[in-house]
């Protein structure tokens, strides 16, 4: 958990403000949900990996004995905990106030969350994300406007020539079914896929041999991916599909994939489909029941995001199945690459002053620019004048003037 310093603080609130702004362009609306969670739906066995690394909340008034005696449940000594995702309180949010929002809702979420990680560069404890999801629309359309809404805002950023890797989770278990693994192996199986790209085809076969898979199904999967393949270029479409999977993949598969890019390229007002199959694309939730997938740049080898389908996500919450899918930015990866030049400063003007400069006339010199749309702050001059101008321009400020007493114009000058 770090404290932000104002200059990255400015920084972070231009990128926000341009994720909102095209966001909202395209028909999403903005809705805010509580940092704190039920335990019970923190903790419903949909959110993987990151319910062990929730905060929980001690129940209150519960003394020494008392906390000794449920040490082994921790159902019985937390009734709350820190969200760690905001897919779970949209669910529940939709669930609470499903009377007052449309039949299909377009919800934008934007907020901090937090997890008991281990710190590493790109992963903190408390960190932002930027969600955008759609709720009550089980068609192709929904995964295509996901899309085309999150490279648009990556596009805004400075980030061109983004990609999104996409998958299906029916076509995972098709193809390990096809293979031969039990449904019952699949869970585990999954882990060890979600590892290819770290470990190799060969590191892949033996980690299922040591998990017990069954040997005939880990013989089909490995001959599967050491198969010879032409070094050919195939666009997004059914043939760069098909030509990744087994042979006879289900046609309506298929077919939704292609779908998607045909719809994601409508609304980019392309020709070239910015979406790459990959068939051993996992992500890890639980909750996800369809379509997912990742957003990659050429800058950088990690995801910048991320999402999916989680039709069986809402019906826990609210007695009946809700489709929904959701599509989650990176913000903190973002940040850190969003380039200085894509951050169009704001004009500010540093006001540097006599110490015998009368209040009312720095108030009106101030005063005078704030109305011009300028931000402007007052420093009294100091011994060390540079330190204080490359401070401020550190903070991101334009341009300043040096105010002496009696001054009725100032001549401004850039701190660059």
């Amino acid at each position: 958990m770090r404290d932000i310093l104002p200059a990255d603080k400015a920084r972070r609130e231009r990128v926000l403000s341009v994720i909102r702004d095209r966001y909202r362009s395209h028909g999403f609306d903005e809705i805010e949900t509580p940092a704190l969670e039920e335990y019970s739906r923190l903790h419903a066995g949909i959110g993987g990996d990151n319910e062990k690394l929730a905060y929980n909340v001690l129940r209150r008034g519960l003394d020494a004995e008392a906390i000794r005696e449920a040490a082994d449940d921790q159902g019985a000594l937390a009734d709350l905990g820190l969200r760690y995702d905001l897919t779970v309180p949209l669910a529940r949010f939709y669930a609470s106030n499903r009377a007052q929002l449309p039949g299909v809702f377009r919800a934008i979420q934007i907020g901090p969350v937090w997890r008991a990680e281990r710190p590493q560069k790109g992963r903190y404890r408390q960190f932002v994300q930027c969600d955008i999801d759609i709720i009550g629309d089980d068609s192709a359309r929904a995964e295509a406007e996901l899309m085309v809404a999150s490279l648009d805002a990556v596009d805004a950023l400075g980030l061109e020539g983004a990609t999104v890797r996409i998958n299906d989770r029916r076509a995972l278990d098709w193809m390990l079914d096809s293979f031969g693994f039990t449904a019952d192996e699949r869970p585990g199986v999954l882990i060890t896929i979600d590892k290819l790209d770290k470990i190799g085809p060969e590191g892949v076969a033996t980690e299922l041999r040591e998990r017990g898979a069954a040997a005939s199904a880990v013989d089909a999967f490995e001959e599967f991916l050491r198969r010879p393949q032409t070094m050919e270029y195939n666009p997004f479409g059914e043939r760069q599909i098909r030509k990744a999977l087994p042979e006879n993949a289900p046609d309506e598969l298929v077919g939704h994939l292609v779908g998607i890019g045909e719809a994601v390229a409508a609304g980019r007002g392309a020709t070239d489909i910015p979406l790459v199959f990959d068939p051993f694309l996992v992500r890890g939730m639980g909750y996800y029941t369809g379509t997912i997938f990742e957003l990659a740049h050429p800058s950088v080898s990690y995801s910048l995001g991320g999402g999916g389908r989680y039709d069986g996500m809402i019906g826990r919450f609210l007695g009946q199945q809700v489709p929904a899918v959701g599509f989650s930015l990176g913000f903190e990866r973002l940040v850190d690459l969003v380039t200085a030049g894509a951050d169009a400063a704001e004009r500010a003007v540093v006001l540097i002053h006599d110490a015998d400069v009368p209040v009312v006339e720095l108030v009106t010199h101030k005063a005078a620019l704030v109305a011009t749309g300028a931000r402007v702050r007052v420093e009294r001059r100091t011994k060390n004048v540079k330190a204080l101008l490359e401070r401020s321009a550190a903070d991101g400020y334009t341009e300043f003037a040096t105010v002496s007493a009696g001054a009725s114009q100032l001549e401004l000058k850039p701190l660059s």
